[in-house]
């Protein structure tokens, strides 16, 4: 169907802001989770609270990170991307400010949940603004980009959060979030243009489609009342028209409500698609080994390196400027293989991006294993910093390419696909936060980081699997859907 006003052409400059707006965004997700770190000895001791509750807050954010999304991508799908960002910052802003004037733990627990769910919709649908307005060939450096913001939070956040706890006791860091909340509100609310067109998305276009049959249905019955039958047509006629290639006019424009959309069929659709389970569990992997990472390295830089948040911090930052450098070559790389073979082979499918991650599908395991016995064995400061960098980058590497395959092969149900991609590498980071200490405090570094090496070679041969297989397990299921 012809797109009015397409996003994809727009000019170079319109698109870039938006890409830098969504970014912002998407890194008060990152900086929430983490930033309330270095003052958790002083919020256990204010509210007061035991550390069970103070971790709690922590696993329930990242939990209801992945879920929320879900209800977000639907909502997208009826009222826009751009309604969504504004709600969705309004419920974050409100979440920050009574997390930071909190008397007690159950209030700071409540509203906790308020800002995981405000802070999740740019983080799951700033990918699908990307798809809105940039085309395939260009999306992997782009989502390269996009993916700079969120990578900084674990790493800056317990620098920000340190500095802001000394200077202003533990509410600081939530007074800084909604202060963050207020701009990214702002920028949504006064710039941003909405990108989402009705045209491209398969849920106007299945609601169009029942619409059109209910009032073919109508006439003929109109018609077969007043003694005039109309010719026989197949219904599977109305199926077989090629909808998107009619004039707009002739089209009928309707209004969605929010009935209209059920967010869990299309999820059901993607989630059907072996291609879709073996991806999303590979790069819902990739992201819960950064959460992992940071969360279980400030436990061992603080018992066996003596070292204080802020100095902690300062260590994490060779994790967060490898992820930057990792999602920057990684989208160019991507997008370099896919032009690549699109010239030699005259056309491309969503798998071929997958190949521009062979050597880091290999190498990354490895790093891990690396990355385990050098914590373990405590040697200087300056080893772990190099192994956190060479993490950081291999993992982010990979991961922007699975992000980019996700959007890429499911057209026109993004949204819904990268929901379903927060929802996976929320869940697996809130197992891996639940698991980690106890594997922490019983196997030591060494052997906990080996176990996770292994873990994240499976999720390597998960996206090896897709890679190979990918392409054939989609034509069969366009066949059975056109057979249906």
């Amino acid at each position: 169907m012809p797109v009015a006003d397409d996003p994809r052409k727009w000019s170079n400059f319109r698109k870039n802001f938006l890409l830098f707006q969504v970014s912002f965004g998407t890194m008060i997700g990152g900086l929430s989770a983490n930033i309330q770190t270095p003052a958790v000895g002083e919020m256990q001791a204010d509210l007061p609270a035991t550390a069970a509750q103070i971790s709690l807050s922590l696993s329930l954010f990242i939990l209801l990170q992945g879920i929320v999304p879900l209800f977000w991508s639907a909502i997208s799908e009826v009222k826009g991307r751009k309604f969504v960002y504004i709600v969705s910052m309004a419920i974050y802003i409100v979440g920050s400010v009574v997390v930071a004037t909190s008397k007690n733990i159950g209030i700071l627990l409540g509203f906790r949940c308020f800002q995981a769910a405000g802070s999740s919709a740019v983080m799951s649908i700033g990918a699908a603004t990307l798809a809105d307005i940039y085309d395939p060939v260009e999306r992997g450096t782009k989502m390269g980009i996009y993916y700079i913001a969120p990578l900084l939070g674990p790493s800056l956040g317990s620098i920000l959060g340190g500095g802001l706890t000394t200077a202003f006791t533990w509410r600081g860091p939530f007074y800084f979030l909604a202060i963050m909340g207020v701009l990214v509100f702002m920028s949504f609310l006064l710039f941003f243009r909405d990108t989402f067109r009705h045209e491209r998305s398969l849920t106007y276009q299945n609601v169009l489609k029942e619409r059109l049959r209910e009032s073919k249905a109508k006439d003929s019955f109109v018609e077969e009342k007043a003694g005039r039958v109309s010719p026989t047509h197949d219904e599977s006629d109305l199926e077989k028209q090629e909808i998107p290639v009619v004039a707009p006019e002739v089209i009928p424009e309707i209004e969605l409500g929010l009935m209209d959309v059920n967010p869990l069929k299309p999820m059901a659709v993607i989630l059907s698609r072996k291609y879709n389970l073996f991806m999303l569990f590979a790069s819902g992997l990739y992201y819960a080994f950064a959460f992992v990472l940071v969360y279980t390295t400030s436990r061992s830089l603080d018992t066996h390196y003596h070292l204080d948040p802020l100095k902690i911090g300062f260590v994490l930052v060779a994790y967060g400027i490898g992820t930057i450098l990792g999602s920057i070559m990684g989208g160019r790389w991507s997008d370099h293989q896919l032009s690549r073979i699109k010239s030699k082979e005259g056309g491309v499918t969503p798998e071929m991006r997958l190949k521009s991650t062979v050597h880091g599908l290999v190498i990354f395991p490895l790093c891990v294993v690396g990355y385990a016995w050098v914590i373990q064995e405590r040697v200087n400061l300056a080893g772990v910093c190099a192994m956190l960098f060479a993490c950081g980058f291999t993992s982010i590497f990979v991961y922007t390419s699975t992000l980019a395959y996700i959007v890429d092969s499911n057209v026109g149900r993004s949204s819904s696909a990268v929901a379903l991609n927060s929802f996976f590498r929320c869940t697996l980071a809130f197992i891996f936060e639940e698991i980690a200490v106890p594997m922490q405090d019983g196997l030591g570094d060494g052997w906990m980081y080996t176990i996770i090496a292994f873990i994240m070679g499976v999720s390597g041969v998960c996206t090896a699997v897709v890679m190979f297989k990918g392409e054939q397990w989609r034509k069969e299921t366009e066949m059975k859907q056109l057979a249906a």
